[in-house]
């Protein structure tokens, strides 16, 4: 069964009983501000701002909207800080990206004592929709974790398949991802992809197909496999695909963003709640589909 599309978790966001109250950190910056507020029009959110409120109050008068349905939190000692205090009390349920480096929100999200640890690998996952071929799939770890070790590998296919899970994939079709289909020493990703794979047949992944190594036409089009005689449930068919390494994973997804029909929307799981994760040079549809989807995954934690 294929993956939920953006306008059924849209759909799905529309029949909410209540908001989700939603802080962002980072919250002067327009896209985050325009985002929230036509998510809020929805019904979606209650948003909450997090950062100096000069600087709110002056990006909100840019673009016309009125910051009175919103909450804001002053920047003491960081916008970072307060965002995940508000999620970690219970204000918020949801922690949003906004006009912040990855590095300083990531500090106080990965913080031992104040943050939203759970013990699992963080990773962000990308929901990719190609309108053309009506045709979603997950890609992880895009965002987070260099160079994951074995152990955090394991995390990741556990978290992309729940995830492919609640989109309506009851048996996740993954495939681990590397340059080449074959199990060699020069790619030492091979090797662990190798292991992975023989765990999965045993069930350590619960009910899923696990199939690697595999180069991205392989894990994307049925005709690749065609022609390189490569058989296979999950070639051609990927739910979603594991990468051996942020730069592989990083430089896939940002080319098929820029380069593709495409829409997409990402997330951090790993953490206590989902958090609404992408690039501070995102447009507002594209954070619109990540609050889509993190507020899709709410009902997994």
């Amino acid at each position: 069964m294929p993956l939920k599309s953006f306008d059924a978790l849209f759909h799905e966001a529309d029949q909410l009983s209540a908001p989700v109250p939603v802080a962002a950190a980072g919250g002067a910056d327009v896209t985050v501000i325009e985002a929230l507020e036509r998510a809020r029009q929805r019904g979606w959110v209650h948003p909450i701002l997090t950062g100096e409120r000069g600087k709110i109050e002056e990006t909100a008068r840019q673009i016309g909207i009125d910051l009175s349905p919103f909450e804001i939190i002053e920047d003491a000692p960081d916008s970072a800080n307060e965002a995940v205090k508000a999620v970690r009390t219970g204000q918020a349920r949801l922690l949003m990206k906004g006009q912040i480096a990855t590095p300083l929100l990531m500090r106080s999200v990965l913080d031992k004592e104040n943050g939203l640890r759970t013990g699992k690998t963080i990773c962000q996952i990308v929901l990719m929709e190609i309108e053309k071929d009506k045709r979603s799939f997950l890609l992880t770890d895009t965002g987070i974790t260099i160079t994951p070790t074995l152990a955090q590998k394991r995390d990741l296919i556990e978290l992309v398949v729940e995830t492919a899970r609640s989109l309506g994939a009851s048996s996740p079709r993954v495939a681990l991802m590397s340059a080449t289909e074959k199990v060699t020493q020069a790619l030492p990703d091979t090797l662990e992809t190798d292991q992975l794979v023989k765990e999965a047949a045993t069930g350590a992944f619960g009910d899923c197909l696990v199939q690697g190594p595999l180069s991205f036409d392989l894990a994307y089009a049925s005709e690749a496999g065609d022609r390189k005689g490569i058989g296979g449930e999950v070639t051609g068919a990927a739910d979603a695909m594991v990468f051996p390494d942020l730069l592989s994973a990083n430089l896939t997804v940002k080319g098929i963003m820029y380069t593709a029909h495409c829409r997409f929307g990402g997330v951090l799981r790993g953490t206590t709640s989902p958090v609404v994760f992408m690039s501070r040079a995102d447009n507002v549809e594209t954070r619109l589909n990540s609050l889509a989807y993190a507020i899709h995954l709410l009902n997994l934690e």
